[in-house]
C-alpha cells in the first residue's frame, strides 16, 4: 500500500498529531507557536505565502517533511529536471520545465536537447508574431490581422484564455482575441458574429490535429471563411497549425511554415508555455509573453534549488496533503481577488483534477490514500455573494486559497483598498469564527431581548478553524503571473509523489470519448437501424432526442 510504501510510522505520527489538535484551535497554536506567523510564511519569485491559517502545528508539518523524504521527493524533482520518463504509463518524460529554461542549461532527451528545441520553435513563433504586429504579415487582402480565434480545448485552451485575460492591461494596442472551445456550435457562431473574416487569423491548437472538438469547429470555421469572401489560397494567410501532425495540417490546407509543433514531454495542461502559448504571444508581444517564462523559470529554480523546509510548492503540497488525508476535507477552492484572474479556477481544476485525479498508483495497486481534492472558485469579490455562505457555514469544510496583488494593474479610486480589506478579512473570518456567546452578545447589543437573541444567535454562530492560504505578490504582471502558475504545478507534481501516483497521464477523459463516438451514428440514425443495444436510461434518451430532431 501507499502508506506503508512511504513509511507506515510517519503516516500514524501523523494521523496521533492530528488527534491531538482536533481540540485546539487554530488561534491557539498562534499563542502556543510564538513565531508561528513568519514561521509558516515563506516568500519565492516575487510571491508571497502565508500558510499559518492551517489547522497544523510546527510537529505536524515536521512529520510532514519526514514523509516527503521518505517518498524520495528530492530524488524525484531531480529526475522532474533531468528529462526521465517519469509519466511511465506512457512512457514519457514531463519537461514543460525545459520550455521556459533560457539559461543555456542542456536536458537531453532521445539524444536531443529539450531546451534547445523550445527554444528554436519559440524562436520560430515569435517570429510569426512579431511579422503580425509590424504587419510585415498580412491578410489574404491586404489588411492587418489584428484579430485572433484560438480553436482548442482542454490545455489548448484554459491556458492561453486564462493568461490572456490575466494579462489585459498588457494587450497590445488594437489587438483582439477570442477563445473557442466548446463544441456547441453556439460558441462558434457566437465568436464568428463579432470577427471580420479580412483581418481575422484562426489558430487551431490540436496536437494530434484530431481532436474531436477542435477539428469539428476548425472546419466550421473553414467553412464560414470560404463562405464570407475567402478564397482557398486565402486560408494560408488566415488559419495557423498548433500541432506534430504536419500531414493532417497540410491536408487541411495551412501551409508549413504556418505550423508550429511542440513534443510528447509536453502534456497538454502544461502547455501554454510552448507553441500553444502562441494567442497569448500574440495578444501581449514578444517581450511580456518572455517575461511569462522568465517568472516561471524563476519559481523552477526556486522549486528544485530549495531545501524543502523553505521550499514554497512543497510546503504548500504538504499543507494540501495535511488537509486532504488527515482532516478529510475533499474541496479545495481557488479565491483570486484580482478580476483579471477570473480564469485561474478553472485552469486549476484541469491542472489538478486531470493531474490527480486517480486512484491507482504508479505502482498497479489502488492507493490506499484519499488523492486530488475538487476544484473550484470565482473571483473575489463575486463569490462572497454567491458560495462563501458554504464555506463559513456549511457542515463541509472547505479548505482555500486566497490570491491577491499588493498593487491594482490599473487603480480606481479606493476600490483596491477595499477589495484587499476583503481578501484579509476572509480568512480571518474563516479562522477565528464567532462562538455562541459572542453572536448573542452582539444581538443584545443591538436591542434584542434575551428570549429574541437567544433564538437567533445560533443562525449567526460560525465555527472558525476552516483552513486557508494567503498568496500575495506587489502587483500581477507576466513574470508574477509566470511564477504563480508554475507553483500550482509544482504543488500539484508534490502530491502526487506524496500520494504515489502519475499526475502526468489522464486515461480517465478516454472511456467517455470511446463512448461519445459510439453513440454519435445513433443520435441522427433512424429508430429501426440496428445497432447493439445499450443500458436502458440511454436507449430511452436516445428515443426521446431522436423524437425531437
Amino acid at each position: 500500500m501507499v502508506g506503508q510504501e512511504c513509511g507506515r510510522a510517519i503516516w500514524d505520527a501523523l494521523r496521533d498529531e492530528q488527534e491531538r489538535l482536533e481540540d485546539v484551535a487554530i488561534l491557539r497554536l498562534f499563542e502556543e507557536e510564538g513565531q508561528r506567523a513568519q514561521e509558516f510564511s515563506v516568500e519565492a519569485a516575487g510571491l508571497y505565502l502565508d500558510y499559518s491559517k492551517n489547522h497544523i502545528s510546527q510537529a505536524g508539518l515536521q512529520q510532514l517533511l519526514q514523509l516527503a523524504e521518505h517518498c524520495e521527493l528530492p530524488q524525484k524533482i531531480s529526475a522532474l529536471f533531468n528529462g526521465e520518463r517519469i509519466n511511465r504509463t506512457e512512457d514519457r518524460a514531463v519537461l514543460h520545465t525545459a520550455l521556459r529554461d533560457r539559461s543555456g542549461r542542456r536536458v537531453m532527451i532521445d539524444g536531443d536537447d529539450a531546451c534547445a528545441l523550445a527554444t528554436q520553435e519559440r524562436n520560430r513563433m515569435l517570429a510569426f508574431a512579431d511579422d503580425i504586429h509590424s504587419g510585415r504579415r498580412l491578410g489574404a487582402t491586404g489588411k492587418r490581422l489584428n484579430t485572433v480565434v484560438n480553436i482548442g480545448i482542454g490545455g489548448s485552451d484554459l491556458g492561453p484564455v486564462m493568461v490572456v485575460e490575466a494579462l489585459r492591461p498588457y494587450w497590445l494596442n488594437g489587438r483582439r482575441s477570442f477563445f473557442v472551445s466548446n463544441v456547441d456550435g453556439q460558441h462558434l457562431l457566437d465568436t464568428l458574429e463579432q470577427v471580420d473574416v479580412e483581418t481575422t487569423l484562426f489558430i487551431v491548437a490540436s496536437k494530434t490535429f484530431t481532436t474531436q472538438e477542435t477539428m469539428t469547429n476548425a472546419r466550421s470555421a473553414l467553412d464560414w471563411f470560404l463562405s464570407n469572401g475567402g478564397s482557398e489560397e486565402g486560408v494560408r494567410d488566415h488559419f495557423v497549425a498548433l500541432s506534430t501532425n504536419v500531414q493532417a495540417v497540410q491536408e487541411f490546407g495551412i501551409a508549413p511554415q504556418c505550423t508550429f509543433g511542440f513534443w510528447d514531454w509536453v502534456g497538454g495542461r502544461y502547455s501554454l508555455w510552448s507553441s500553444i502559448g502562441l494567442s497569448i504571444a500574440l495578444g501581449v508581444g514578444r517581450e511580456n509573453f518572455l517575461g511569462l517564462l522568465d517568472g516561471a523559470f524563476a519559481m523552477d529554480e526556486h522549486f528544485r534549488g530549495t531545501d524543502m523546509q523553505d521550499n514554497m510548492p512543497v510546503l504548500m503540497a504538504l499543507v494540501g496533503v495535511w488537509n486532504r488525508n488527515l482532516e478529510d476535507i475533499a474541496v479545495h477552492a481557488i479565491l483570486p481577488y484580482d478580476q483579471h484572474l477570473h480564469r485561474l479556477p478553472a485552469y486549476l481544476q484541469q491542472a489538478d483534477m486531470e493531474s490527480n485525479g486517480k486512484s491507482v498508483c504508479v505502482n498497479g495497486e489502488w492507493s490506499s490514500l484519499s488523492t486530488g481534492p475538487v476544484i473550484f472558485g470565482e473571483a473575489g469579490t463575486n463569490g462572497q455573494h454567491a458560495f462563501y455562505q458554504l464555506l463559513h457555514q456549511g457542515t463541509d469544510k472547505v479548505s482555500c486559497d486566497f490570491i491577491g496583488a499588493v498593487n491594482s494593474q490599473r487603480e480606481l479610486g479606493d476600490h483596491h483598498p477595499k477589495l484587499l480589506a476583503n481578501l484579509l478579512a476572509q480568512p480571518r473570518a474563516l479562522m477565528c469564527g464567532k462562538p455562541l456567546a459572542e453572536a448573542t452578545r452582539e444581538l443584545l447589543a443591538e436591542g434584542l431581548d434575551t428570549a429574541a437573541a437567544d433564538t437567533l444567535a445560533p443562525h449567526k454562530v460560525f465555527d472558525g478553524d476552516r483552513p486557508s492560504n494567503t498568496l500575495l505578490m506587489d502587483r500581477l504582471t507576466p513574470q508574477t503571473l509566470g511564477a504563480l502558475i508554475a507553483l500550482y504545478e509544482h504543488k500539484i507534481f508534490v502530491q502526487g509523489v506524496i500520494w504515489g501516483i502519475n499526475s502526468f497521464d489522464q486515461w480517465g477523459v478516454e472511456l467517455g470519448k470511446q463512448l461519445a463516438g459510439e453513440i454519435l451514428p445513433r443520435i441522427s440514425a433512424p429508430a429501426d437501424c440496428q445497432h447493439p443495444k445499450l443500458d436502458p436510461s440511454t436507449e430511452q434518451l436516445l428515443t426521446w432526442i431522436r423524437d425531437r430532431r
